[in-house]
């Protein structure tokens, strides 16, 4: 895009250092705010030039790209003045500062510029973000030629100085500067300068004219008809302000860049490759919701739309979006065909597409392509990329396809949970993992099968957990980046390690790299319950159901999240809406079961519980339930229950948390108490709930129950009440 200017290539160029960019971003995201200003303030359009990429760390003997000194043909340069920004063995600073200073200099306009208003400005426009040493301000000064003039984007407190950002409060910073205004001044700025180099007048208003005071003699009617006047036209310009004020405020409302990703249509004609399909549409999903900027809907809440004919305004009015992304497509050995489409969902507006038709695809092919869509999205919709973000999207996780298709193979039966299905999700991420040992989500894919084995009582915690944790050690080991390792590291160091600080750790990490990770800032929430932290919590888990809104896992975590808050009705009817999207639930069977119980509804709670020990796999006891609650009501049936899980665990693992819960409601103290202490014995992963489950709390004052908490690094008195 070419300058408003003939014989110009761009109206600005943007001058930094990566060092400056890397931490959060700062760059990008004032430059994406300064062409939004900018598209306030000019009627044409101002052409910017920034390098996502900088060269960092060239020296002066090193070649320099030629093309650098055409993009540096540029009517204003804005340099963003660093600590590090001062550095003349940096590339910015001389292939681009004293490269546009010297250019600049002999051009037609020169360096500096004669103002509308009758005073000169420099043409490189420095933006301040710290307060620098003497050093370097004289370095500055050297090249300019005169005192370093800009525009200050400095947050400063006692021991603090950093860049402001858009969430600083100004009456916290010592400049007192608000980021808005700092943007504002930057583009007027701008205007004002290439004002001056097109040789435009710059009036907003015309001069008052000169009024002439007449006085008359004193006239009380005449006054008091003025008063009313008066106050009459000030309400008028009050509405009138309050009117443009509101109007104004709707039509600069931007819209929440919300978008849900619905299942791709599988073209092919062997239903053999879906598979395939899910894990082109789950590609872009994950690199969507790496980006901070974006509010991303998790792949189960969307998947209840894979065949239904719904409108696209009203699947995003039920999901809460304003954009929706389409695909289809179909595999054919390595040939791939797909067209992917952005709607903008109020008015079913298409406003991106794109076909991709590629022979003999190879893995970085396929990634890649990939990449390209989700960085197009983002683009569409005015999201802001952290190079973080991007670095995290444009990564290749394996350069083998086959790896990559026996991955998405064992996704597929892992997500069913049953023992049969994690069985073959197992072997296909082994053979995934002999394909290409470097393929740390394989890994990653062997540890979620152990934890989710562990998790339903299929393996005990001796054989489940060290595998996880071995699987998962090895994955962080090839990618620290991958949120899901963080996310399955933090669910082993919780319930499995008992490590609530390298839980948090790695929940956090996990939701940095994927901030619209669902599960994770569920399980996060329950941490922090059972940590005592609840205002923490409430904030997280209403976020992650939010993200996550019909996935029934979601909704089954949420209502345990609920119960150990005290408010069951709220529990009963997330488990109830968990149960309507897959009636074979078992975690939601299981809230909803204990849920009912705690409110007193008994006969109904105890049909809860015999609907997950069905899904579970143990039938055979519940004869027991029934017999039980003919002979002694829901007491009797939770008793007789109890002594048939004891008689299979004589030959068969069962989870010591199933017999405890039985016996709680038999009011058998002491029978209760001997199966707690048998989850700690054999780390149990429910027993990390001991101080803010409501089935064990009714043992907080006994001092087996005090023992244990003391063992587990846990706090009484960090109990929710």
């Amino acid at each position: 895009m070419a300058s408003i200017i003939e014989g110009y290539n761009y109206d600005i160029f943007i001058s930094y250092r990566q060092k400056d960019n890397k931490y959060d971003g700062w760059v990008t995201e004032f430059v994406d705010n300064l062409k939004k200003e900018l598209e306030a303030t000019f009627k044409e359009e101002i052409s910017v030039y920034f390098d996502v990429n900088p060269h960092d760390g060239l020296l002066e003997t090193h070649d320099v790209d030629a093309s650098i000194k055409d993009k540096l043909k540029c009517l204003i340069f804005i340099p963003i003045i660093s600590r590090t920004y001062c550095d003349p063995k940096s590339f910015a600073w001389e292939h681009e500062f004293k490269a546009f200073v010297e250019q600049a200099s002999n051009d037609q306009f020169g360096l500096k510029i004669k103002l509308p208003n009758g005073n000169f400005a420099n043409r490189v426009l420095p933006i301040r973000i710290n307060d620098l040493e003497n050093t370097d301000i004289k370095l500055c000064e050297s090249v300019l030629g005169g005192v370093v003039r800009g525009i200050e984007f400095i947050y400063k407190s006692a021991g603090v100085n950093r860049p402001l950002t858009p969430s600083d409060y100004p009456e916290k910073n010592q400049h007192k500067t608000f980021y808005r205004d700092q943007i504002n001044k930057v583009a007027n700025a701008i205007k004002e300068n290439i004002s001056g180099l097109k040789g435009e007048p710059l009036e907003f208003e015309s001069e008052p004219k000169k009024v002439i005071k007449i006085t008359l003699p004193e006239d009380k009617t005449r006054n008091k008809t003025k008063k009313v006047l008066i106050y009459s036209l000030s309400l008028l310009v009050i509405l009138a302000v309050v009117f443009v004020t509101i109007k104004t405020n709707f039509l600069n409302k931007e819209i929440e860049k919300s978008i849900a990703v619905l299942p791709f249509r599988n073209d092919s004609p062997e239903d053999s490759t879906q598979y395939f399909m899910d894990g082109v549409m789950e590609e872009l999903l994950t690199n969507l919701q790496s980006i901070k900027d974006l509010r991303v809907i998790s792949r189960k809440s969307v998947e209840k739309y894979r065949n239904q004919t719904k409108s696209i305004p009203e699947i995003a009015k039920e999901l809460g979006v304003n954009y929706i992304v389409e695909g289809s497509g179909q595999k054919s050995g390595n040939s791939l065909r797909m067209r992917i489409q952005l709607i903008k969902a109020k008015k079913e507006k298409h406003i991106w597409a794109k076909p991709f038709d590629q022979e003999k695809i190879t893995a970085i092919d396929y990634f890649k392509i990939q990449s390209q869509v989700a960085e197009s999205i983002a683009a569409e919709l005015n999201a802001v990329l952290t190079p973080i973000e991007k670095q995290l999207i444009n990564s290749i996780p394996t350069e083998r396809l086959d790896a990559y298709e026996l991955y998405l193979k064992g996704q597929f039966y892992w997500k069913k949970l049953t023992s049969e299905d994690l069985d073959i999700a197992m072997h296909y991420f082994e053979m995934a993992k002999e394909k290409d040992p470097g393929y740390a989500l394989a890994y990653a894919g062997l540890s979620e099968v152990w934890v989710g084995r562990m998790q339903a009582g299929y393996s005990s915690p001796d054989e489940a957990g060290p595998k996880a944790f071995e699987a998962i050690t090895k994955a962080l080991e090839i990618d620290s980046t991958l949120a899901d390792v963080h996310y399955t590291l933090a669910l082993i160091t919780t319930w499995g390690m008992w490590d609530w600080k390298a839980g948090e750790n790695e929940f956090r990490k996990s939701i940095e790299f994927n901030p619209n990770h669902a599960e994770a800032h569920l399980y996060y929430a329950q941490l922090l319950l059972i940590l005592g932290r609840s205002e923490e919590a409430k904030a997280i888990m209403e976020k992650g159901v939010k993200l996550d809104p019909f996935n029934p896992l979601v909704l089954a975590i949420y209502s345990m999240n609920l119960i150990m808050l005290h408010r069951n009705n709220e529990a009963i009817a997330a488990a109830q809406d968990a149960l309507r999207i897959d009636p074979n639930s078992a975690p939601a069977q299981g809230m909803l079961g204990d849920a009912l119980m705690e409110t007193g509804r008994y006969k109904e709670g105890i049909e809860s519980y015999k609907s997950l020990f069905k899904l579970v796999g143990y039938e055979e006891i519940l004869p027991a339930f029934d017999a039980g609650y003919v002979k002694a009501g829901y007491k009797g049936a939770c008793l007789q229950a109890a002594e048939a899980l004891l008689e299979i665990s004589k030959t068969k693992f069962v989870l010591p948390n199933w017999i405890f819960n039985l016996y709680v409601w038999t009011d058998q103290k002491e029978k209760a108490l001997d199966w707690l202490e048998k989850m700690f014995e054999i780390h149990d992963p429910n027993l990390p709930y001991i101080t803010a489950y409501p089935l064990f709390n009714r043992y907080r004052n006994e001092s087996r129950y005090i023992e244990i908490v003391k063992k587990m690094n846990l706090s009484i008195n960090e109990v929710i009440q």
